[in-house]
């Protein structure tokens, strides 16, 4: 008997325990409920729940972390509030270009090595509704995206016209080359020469860096790459390899950074300039100090003026930003993953600052691009408030006027009006006329393209952006 009294009274405290540590779990996630607060507490809470089902769906109205509706809201869990810091114009924040894919406009993809290009150009060709979209056949690298009515491409780029201007042709080739490419494709023109509009995608350059190197050390290269500029390609003592054999493949991290003619170094500020402002690949014409900053300048003077960009961090700001650019709309929406190779690798904090300091132009590019990038995207979503409240208050006057036409039609001399509730009418006539267009990007922006409720000035709108 004392036997199975001690064992009962054993499972009991057990049983006891299990129900303290459930209502412990339940009590975290009731008091902090987003991950950015409480963090070990959470982390016992999804230990704890490791057992679970782990299928839970994230539909578009409901995000991680709590937050809900809005799709783009904390999408890379940075801090509440956006601070700008540099000064942007008009020009450079309103991007809306009129893309006519019926005519003769192209869009060009500069495609720089791990940002994610590979991801954006499959949804350039399979991904946007079209009148005619892209045909895109099993085992075929490329698509054929021709214009309605004609055998002619609106898009240049890996999964289109293929690597047409070399591999990864940066913005010194393309803009040579594309032209030219385009002309020698279609049919002779007597037409005004048509326009291009120059996309690409950026990553924060650590997180790049370290993709390209596990890349390269699982046998990638670029050895195809024409690099040409002012109408060659660089010379081997220009230009010299990081290994002599076949690949680099297998090499170390240490390696990798120590090798000072590495491209991986600053990648994304050299293909984003005009290389023949310093000589091209001639590193002999002027410093390394000089000659960087003339690059850097000359990249963000080219940023600037691209039709659009995108950054890796933010894939749904990216698909919002695209689509009322170019007044063009994706099928499905942008998966935001944050679980890449590079992600996975542990890097010692040292070796981080010295991936940082091999980049620091690529470092000051990037936070320059994101500053640009996050005041693009507040203005579009402003704009867009303020396109809609317009919209509203323009039905709430057509429906008020109608009303009073109606009532005083049907009114006799004699009669006297009975009290009618002005919502209730509004909420039917509203039922009855056929939905507004969704669209905001093919209005013609207002005048005033700032709210002056909120913002009197464009400094004062500069002052007081936020991250959404």
């Amino acid at each position: 008997m004392d036997e199975k009294s001690s064992s009962s009274s054993h499972h009991r405290l057990l049983i006891v325990l299990l129900m303290v540590m459930l209502f412990g779990v339940i009590m975290v996630q009731y008091v902090c409920p987003s991950r950015s607060e409480c963090q070990a507490l959470h982390r016992l809470g999804s230990w704890f729940n490791s057992g679970k089902a782990t299928g839970t769906r994230v539909g578009d109205s409901e995000l991680p972390d709590g937050f809900q509706k809005d799709p783009y809201i904390a999408e890379d869990g940075a801090m509440a509030r956006f601070v700008p810091r540099f000064n942007f114009t008009k020009e450079d924040l309103n991007r809306v270009v009129d893309f006519n894919i019926k005519g003769d406009d192209v869009i060009v993809f500069l495609h720089i090595q791990k940002t994610g290009g590979t991801t954006f150009g499959r949804h350039l060709v399979r991904n946007i509704q079209l009148e005619r979209p892209c045909e895109c056949h099993a085992g075929q690298k490329k698509c054929t995206c021709f214009r309605p009515g004609k055998k002619e491409t609106w898009l240049f780029s890996r999964f289109s016209t293929g690597w047409s201007c070399g591999l990864h042709a940066d913005w010194t080739e393309l803009t040579s080359c594309v032209p030219s490419r385009m002309d020698s494709r279609e049919a002779p023109r007597s037409l005004p020469s048509r326009n291009y509009y120059y996309i690409t995608i950026l990553r924060d350059p650590v997180s790049r860096y370290l993709s390209e190197w596990r890349h390269v050390q699982r046998g990638a290269t670029w050895k195809a790459s024409l690099h040409v500029c002012d109408g060659r390609s660089p010379t081997l003592s220009e230009l010299p390899s990081c290994y002599s054999g076949d690949d680099w493949s297998g090499c170390s991290l240490q390696e990798f950074m120590d090798c000072p003619y590495n491209l991986a170094n600053n990648r994304q500020t050299r293909m984003l300039a005009d290389l023949s402002l310093v000589g091209c690949y001639n590193v002999s014409t002027m410093s390394e100090e000089e000659r960087w900053e003339v690059l850097l300048e000359s990249a963000k003077r080219n940023l600037r003026g691209m039709a659009f960009f995108g950054l890796t961090e933010y894939q749904r700001k990216t698909q919002y930003l695209f689509e009322r650019t170019f007044n063009l709309e994706f099928i499905a929406p942008f998966t935001q993953l944050n679980g890449t190779r590079a992600s996975s690798v542990e890097v010692p904090p040292e070796t981080q600052r010295r991936i940082r300091q091999l980049n620091r132009w690529d470092v000051e590019l990037y936070e320059y691009a994101r500053d640009l990038f996050l005041q693009r995207f507040q203005l579009a979503r402003q704009q867009e408030r303020r396109q809609a409240r317009e919209r509203r208050q323009q039905e709430r006057r057509r429906l008020r006027g109608g009303l009073r036409t109606n009532q005083g039609r049907q009114l006799k001399p004699t009669e006297t009006p009975r009290p009618t509730n002005s919502r209730s009418v509004v909420t039917e006539e509203r039922r009855r006329e056929k939905p507004a267009e969704d669209s905001v990007a093919s209005e013609v922006p207002l005048p005033d393209w700032w709210d002056l409720d909120e913002n009197s000035t464009l400094e004062d709108y500069l002052d007081n952006v936020e991250q959404w």
